[in-house]
């Protein structure tokens, strides 16, 4: 079933939904994106995105393939409580889903329906920054945004469904939480929002660890302003995020390989 390094896999088009091939795509495509912004960690890691029109139902990537080479028709669709309700025939490799991919976002897309989407790295910043006791500041205009993000103790690999309480609640209603001495994680409404919260927390994790390496007093701002600022980045003040961008993203990896559609 490969051919030049490429998994050739039969097209899952003509057996879903216009809406549910759509979810696919974009999926497809934030996978691609993930990598290309250097967030991902080879077949590592997970996101997902509910199924328009199916309760319950969500799409997520087959344990074993590299996010460079998701695809619309790779991706399998499971329900809140592990069931795969379809998949493409992956010949001998038979891949399936990681568990604690499953624990973390059923969780998620059970007790918040509004989410579409759930993005969860090991990227090396944001790996750094959960391992560190001061967790993300506020040092960047771009920081300022997760001036009141969430954080989740370590309890080991998420393969318990008794961590999901303890995990929705640290989430909250909030959009990103850090993954104490474990890695980030971000949602949106929309595919493209998760990925936005996602790319910012990135940049967030990284700015701050290069400038703890300068090891010089960092500049203060003061907490009014922070606060301020951090409210200019809220739903309620502004447009939801990601909307402008996706389309151009999109328009990125056509422009260089648009496979991620098949």
């Amino acid at each position: 079933m490969t051919n030049n390094g490429i998994l050739s896999i039969e097209s899952m088009k003509n057996s879903c939904t216009s809406e549910e091939w759509q979810a696919r795509v974009d999926l497809a495509a934030c996978y691609r994106l993930v990598d290309i912004y250097g967030m991902s960690d080879m077949m590592a890691n997970h996101i997902s995105c509910s199924v328009p029109g199916q309760e319950g139902a969500f799409l997520i990537n087959p344990y074993g393939m590299m996010y460079e080479e998701i695809t619309a028709s790779c991706l399998i669709k499971i329900d809140i409580h592990g069931n795969i309700l379809s998949k493409p025939d992956f010949g001998d490799l038979n891949y399936g889903i990681n568990k604690a991919g499953y624990v973390i976002h059923s969780a998620v897309h059970e007790a918040r329906p509004e989410v579409r989407c759930v993005i969860h790295t090991h990227s090396w910043a944001s790996m750094s920054v959960s391992s560190l006791e001061c967790g993300l500041l506020p040092l960047t205009q771009t920081a300022m945004r997760f001036l009141k993000i969430g954080y989740h103790d370590y309890q080991g690999v998420a393969l318990h469904n008794e961590e999901k309480e303890s995990l929705l609640k640290d989430l909250g209603q909030g959009e990103a939480l850090i993954l104490r001495n474990h890695g980030a994680l971000t949602v949106g409404k929309s595919v493209g929002e998760a990925f936005n919260w996602m790319h910012r927390l990135e940049l967030s994790c990284r700015s701050q660890l290069a400038a703890m390496a300068c090891n010089t007093p960092f500049s203060k701002v003061l907490p009014e302003v922070l606060e301020e600022t951090w409210n200019n980045y809220q739903p309620s003040t502004r447009r939801p995020y990601g909307l402008m961008e996706w389309a151009g993203l999109l328009r990125k990896l056509d422009r260089t390989d648009s496979s991620y559609k098949t």
